[in-house]
């Protein structure tokens, strides 16, 4: 059973393999925005975030990856944010250019949906991924995860800050 959420107020049961806290960080294979693929090993042993959102092109999505975009320079080096979403990347690149969005890596999962089966944040029908933030820590098991109930909503930054940090300190 997948986890359950809100798009709008309409219900949906999320496609793919929900996680938990404790679990093995699967690895995945996204699509760059120069249409190259990205696998997720290269992060091995890395603090990273995977903030999940389901279109650039939406405010919230936009306001999400700023905030991470900004927390990612306070953070520092240690730690990888990675931006997922079904975007193209040509639409992302140019987002990212606009929006001067320079320390997160925005990566798209349109080709297979790799990581949004993978993590189950994948909203069936839409081809959409649900909002979310996975936290992973250096040892790559996931530290936190937080499936937003009301994908139009944004993710609990507070929490998701406190487990990275939390993870560094390991």
């Amino acid at each position: 059973m997948g986890e359950k959420v809100l798009f709008a107020g309409q219900p949906f049961e999320l496609e793919g393999t929900p996680r938990r806290v404790g679990d093995a960080a699967p690895d995945f294979v996204l699509m760059g925005q120069d249409l190259a693929p990205v696998s997720s090993e290269r992060l091995h042993g890395k603090v990273r975030v995977y903030s999940v959102f389901p279109s650039i092109d939406t405010p919230v999505c936009s306001l999400q990856n700023i905030r991470f975009n900004r927390e990612a320079a306070a953070l520092g080096d240690e730690v990888t944010i990675v931006a997922i979403s079904v975007d193209l990347p040509f639409a992302q690149k140019r987002f990212c250019a606009a929006e001067g969005i320079d320390r997160v890596e925005v990566l798209s999962d349109y080709q297979r949906l790799d990581f949004g089966m993978k993590y189950g944040f994948v909203l069936p029908g839409l081809r959409l991924l649900a909002r979310g933030v996975v936290v992973v820590g250096r040892d790559d098991r996931i530290r936190y995860i937080e499936y937003v109930p009301e994908v139009t909503h944004e993710p609990d930054y507070a929490r998701a800050i406190e487990a990275v940090r939390s993870a560094l300190k390991e």
